[in-house]
């Protein structure tokens, strides 16, 4: 699978430039003391890094949905095929046979692999073609497997029903995966979000409670504050809000990878819920916090 960069990512960019430079002339100060001037300016700088590559992000969710559209059509279309080659036609017919049906996605590329075999461009070619054109590795591998087996002299008909079986099993197997780890993925949202919960629960409420508690009972525990500071005034109280920022991070990257491994399959289609959660939890603390 592949993307392409498009004239349209750069408004989302733009859009997204715009907002964070509005963001840091309106509300950040650089003169002493050096920071934000208001709580939003955070928030405002997640959303503008957000619609700098929504489009973006969109764009690859979408076309990985069309991949999987492709894999359909293309197993209707090597079992039309089988059944063209089982009656006796030859390969270049049974894929001009075939190929003259509606297969939705795939019509665009199956009309320039019959327009190619009409223009006597060889089989191997045109199917090598085909199969780049899709950018599809499901795809890809079916090709190689035909290309492979016409080359050696093999029996097509068998080739061709192998293909069909080996393609529907993988589908099943790919939907009941799907299904089965569906609750484990929404398991894993929910789990992310009560950490979040959590971590706000301790930075807004418990950890200024035990602050004023440690403050006010310094001397009765030592002088040593809970969240250690020195009643004698000589060390500042520890900031944790930044520690407590980064484990959500974390939580949120290595929990997406999880969630698309257990989904997909695959750690690089992971990459998008880590994306996802990352972003969601960055924004969460900065609202209800006003920073990091």
């Amino acid at each position: 699978m592949r993307t392409q960069f498009k004239n349209i990512y750069f408004v989302g960019i733009l859009v997204g430039l715009f907002i964070l430079i509005g963001d840091f002339l309106l509300f950040f100060s650089f003169k002493d003391p050096v920071g934000p001037t208001i709580r939003w300016f955070y928030p405002i700088f997640i959303f503008a890094i957000t619609v700098a590559w929504s489009q973006f992000w969109y764009d690859y969710l979408q076309e990985m949905k069309r991949q999987k559209r492709l894999e359909v059509k293309f197993l209707d279309f090597v079992r039309n095929m089988g059944s063209a080659v089982k009656s006796g036609i030859s390969i270049p017919s049974s894929i001009l046979q075939a190929s003259a049906k509606d297969y939705g996605e795939l019509n665009p590329f199956l009309n320039k692999l019959a327009n190619q075999i009409r223009l006597g461009i060889p089989i191997h070619e045109s199917l090598v073609t085909f199969s780049k054109d899709t950018a599809n590795d499901t795809i890809r591998r079916s090709i190689a497997i035909v290309i492979e087996a016409e080359a050696s002299g093999g029996d097509i008909q068998s080739v061709l029903e192998s293909v069909t079986s080996s393609l529907v099993s993988v589908r099943k197997l790919q939907e009941e995966r799907k299904s089965s780890t569906y609750s484990q993925i929404v398991n894993g949202y929910i789990v992310f979000f009560v950490f979040i919960g959590i971590m706000l629960v301790m930075q807004v409420y418990l950890f200024p409670k035990l602050t004023a508690m440690t403050g006010s009972g310094g001397s009765a525990m030592g002088g040593i504050s809970l969240l250690g500071s020195s009643s004698s005034g000589n060390s500042a109280p520890a900031n944790l809000d930044r520690v407590f920022f980064g484990l959500v991070m974390i939580q949120g990257f290595f929990a997406g990878l999880m969630i698309g491994k257990f989904s997909e399959g695959s750690i690089k289609k992971g990459f998008i819920h880590s994306l996802i959660l990352v972003t969601l939890g960055a924004l969460i603390i900065t609202t209800a916090k006003g920073g990091i």
